[in-house]
């Protein structure tokens, strides 16, 4: 019932029945990974969503997800029966991905693979960020979690972990308005009860890496970055904390629908209409969930600038801190009219053009910094935000390189120790996580980020900064 028209080397159009069309950002070789699973149909069942403004797209690393692709981005607009959806948000609300960059070389570190200060730097992380599934860590508990849910990352630098100047580097400075406590379900508490500080399972990271390349020298200037610099990029979110926030109201407005008169095209696209009260409870429970996650990257960021000073000597400050899993409510201009619209970005990443006035003064001019890291041993990049993102995607690119084989795949078809042997040559530290874990990560499992990246740059919606290579992963 849909067919695919390639419109240029970048982008692709997914037409619809009825004469309507979604948009799927992809050369050939990405076009034909989407197509092994469901990732086309989900994004031509968000096309069905009431309310929609222009098409919904798929990113270059868009893959299979519940409801909305991961990769997913669409527009809602609440004066035309606009909707929210949690499926097009995610379980883990508000991962996302911050950069610190350092004062150090990464050249006199010396020996990588499994010694030197690289390996202690990997071990004294370890020892401060607890990892895993579950796991939580003692300090930040119950009573600390309204204040949490309320300021975000300023909860955490009001507490002596962090500076005031890295909340202007974090997207909506590491606050979202409007969280409403009344709408957290007391197993959500429960589960976020001292997980604040702690990295996770899954794909999430903390990873020291090396500035391998400067590709704009003057905008890598104006972030700080140099060649053969020390970065760190984090990767985690709101734990189970978002993934009970998320659980709790896909199943209020699945159970909601009929009653709110709405013919969904997919279970999993539960949704409610903005402005309903099903819509708010789910808006203030998912901006508590993404406060929750700005604070635990907040205090993560403390306790990885604990392990430079002790390991290296070495500070850090913030570049930039991305959200990827949010539905924000953005103002943006549409056939020459300005509409207040809310915008769902699902493994995807914000990415304003210059000029916008959320972004800090002294970097309005280039534009928001955008954050593309790729898979546990291979490249990431720092890039900017353009005014073609700004016109085609709501202000949205690719949040990394996208899964290319399931966690199940991945487990039948590799091996743990093959995956560690391939590091190690590489000379790339690993610390913590589990053997199932590394090969659910491994390098095999994920799209060629330099092709993603190709794709987002090649159709203007980024602007290419740096490329960073790892040097040590500690892994969830």
């Amino acid at each position: 019932m849909t067919k695919l028209d390639r419109i240029d080397p970048w982008r692709v159009a997914l037409r619809l029945p009825g004469g309507g069309e979604a948009r799927v950002y992809a050369d050939d070789t990405l076009l034909a990974a989407m197509r092994r699973d469901r990732c086309l149909d989900q994004l031509a069942r968000v096309a069905a969503l009431p309310g929609l403004v222009g098409p919904a797209m798929a990113m270059p690393d868009a893959h299979q997800g519940y409801g909305f692709p991961i990769g997913g981005v669409a527009a809602f607009d609440p004066e035309d029966g606009g909707v929210v959806s949690p499926g097009g948000v995610g379980f883990d609300i508000n991962c996302g991905v911050r950069l610190l960059a350092t004062d150090v070389e990464a050249g006199p570190l010396g020996a990588r693979g499994d010694g030197g200060p690289l390996a202690d730097l990997a071990e004294a992380v370890l020892r401060r960020v607890p990892v895993g599934h579950g796991k939580r860590r003692t300090g930040v508990g119950r009573a600390d979690l309204a204040g949490v849910l309320r300021d975000g990352a300023a909860w955490a630098v009001g507490r002596g972990l962090g500076e005031e100047a890295d909340l202007a580097r974090v997207e909506s400075g590491g606050r979202l308005a409007g969280a409403d406590l009344d709408a957290v379900s007391a197993r959500a508490r429960e589960r976020g009860a001292g997980q604040v500080g702690t990295l996770g399972g899954g794909n999430h990271f903390i990873e020291v890496q090396r500035v391998e390349r400067v590709l704009d020298e003057e905008a890598a200037r104006r972030l700080g970055l140099a060649v053969d610099q020390v970065v760190v990029l984090l990767h985690t979110g709101s734990r189970g904390f978002g993934h009970q926030v998320c659980t709790d109201h896909v199943r209020e407005l699945g159970r909601a629908a009929g009653r709110l008169g709405l013919r969904l095209p997919d279970r999993q696209l539960a949704a409610a209409p903005l402005g309903s009260p099903e819509a708010r409870a789910y808006l203030g429970a998912m901006a508590a969930a993404a406060n929750f996650a700005w604070a635990n990257r907040q205090v993560i960021t403390h306790r990885v600038r604990e392990a430079l000073a002790e390991v290296l000597g070495a500070r850090a400050r913030v570049v930039w801190d991305v959200a990827h899993n949010l539905a924000k409510m953005e103002t943006h201009r549409v056939d020459g009219r300005v509409r207040r619209l809310c915008v769902h970005r699902k493994g995807a990443t914000r990415a304003f053009g210059p000029g916008h006035p959320e972004l800090p003064p002294e970097l309005r001019d280039l534009g928001q910094p955008v954050l593309i890291p790729g898979s546990m041993g291979t490249a990431s990049y720092v890039a900017l935000g353009t005014e073609t993102a700004m016109a085609e995607t709501w202000g949205s690119v690719c949040h990394g390189a996208g899964r290319v084989r399931s966690r199940t795949a991945a487990r039948k078809e590799l091996s743990p120790d093959g995956v560690l042997r391939r590091l190690a040559r590489a000379g790339v530290v690993v610390r913590g996580g589990s053997r199932r874990g590394l090969v659910e990560e491994a390098p095999e499992a994920y799209k060629d980020v330099d092709r993603v990246v190709a794709v987002v740059a090649g159709a203007g919606l980024a602007r290419l900064v740096a490329r960073l290579v790892p040097l040590a992963v500690v892994k969830g």
